[in-house]
């Protein structure tokens, strides 16, 4: 086992093991944890030794995306910034990604899923995209990605009205694979992971490939776009007076 910062990464066969371990922040993602997560991933796709990716959250939750109080110190600008290394570290990953949810997946930890190849849910995960509450856009291509997955009709009502949406509603609109007990998801995805990773490897990948050969052509022009709109849209006077909103009110429920 190994640690980089808040990630901790451990190899068991042909699988690395990632898990976000911010616990007492439910595992908010910082910029060093979006460059940590994107340089893993970089490595292992070129890694023969790893033939598959399993992800989860240590504490009680999967994440809750973005560390609002470190993303505002360092807010993403259009072109590289360490979420959109991630981002592009997710579109090109040819190997098979793997989630285990439980808890928590706000924002980035929703939009990132779109890019797994199986997503295993507890029935405690809560979903949400609440980027349009924060006076913000989607990102990690989601613009794309959930109307591609779920309709455009469903994914209007997640992405404009931001609610939050559970485990049962996150299957049937096909962002998770199946739903399982808390105690089970870690289980039932490594599962998963360990026999993909004893399929031969070279048809896996370009299975991939092909699978994902026109989705992920849009999905990166999605995501190019949403970074442009995202850059803009966080130096705005609309999110500032939102992001101000949210901290009042946070303060006020933590006293």
């Amino acid at each position: 086992m190994s640690s980089l910062g808040d990630i901790i990464t451990e190899r068991s066969g042909s699988i690395l093991d990632v898990a976000f371990n911010r616990p007492t922040k439910k595992n908010a993602m910082t910029m060093s944890m979006y460059a940590a997560f994107a340089d893993l991933l970089n490595d292992a796709v070129t890694d023969e030794a790893i033939r598959v990716v399993l992800v989860h959250g240590t504490g009680d939750s999967f994440t809750a995306g973005n560390d609002l109080g470190d993303f505002l110190k360092n807010p993403p600008g259009p072109a590289d910034s360490p979420q959109q290394r991630l981002i592009d570290a997710l579109i090109n990953f040819d190997k098979p990604l793997v989630a285990a949810v439980h808890g928590a997946a706000v924002g980035s930890g929703t939009t990132m899923l779109t890019h797994f190849d199986f997503v295993y849910a507890g029935e405690s995960a809560k979903f949400q995209m609440p980027f349009v509450n924060l006076a913000l856009v989607p990102e990690f291509g989601a613009s794309y990605s959930v109307p591609a997955q779920s309709g455009y009709v469903a994914a209007a009502e997640l992405i404009l009205l931001g609610s939050p949406f559970d485990a049962k509603r996150a299957l049937e609109l096909g962002f998770v694979t199946r739903v399982v007990p808390d105690q089970t998801v870690l289980a039932m995805a490594r599962e998963t992971a360990e026999k993909l990773a004893q399929k031969p490897a070279g048809a896996l990948v370009a299975s991939k490939k092909l699978l994902k050969r026109s989705f992920r052509e849009q999905l990166a022009a999605a995501a190019k776009a949403e970074s442009r709109e995202f850059a803009s849209r966080v130096r705005s006077a609309e999110a500032k007076e939102a992001f101000t909103a949210f901290f009042d009110k946070h303060r006020s429920e933590t006293r």
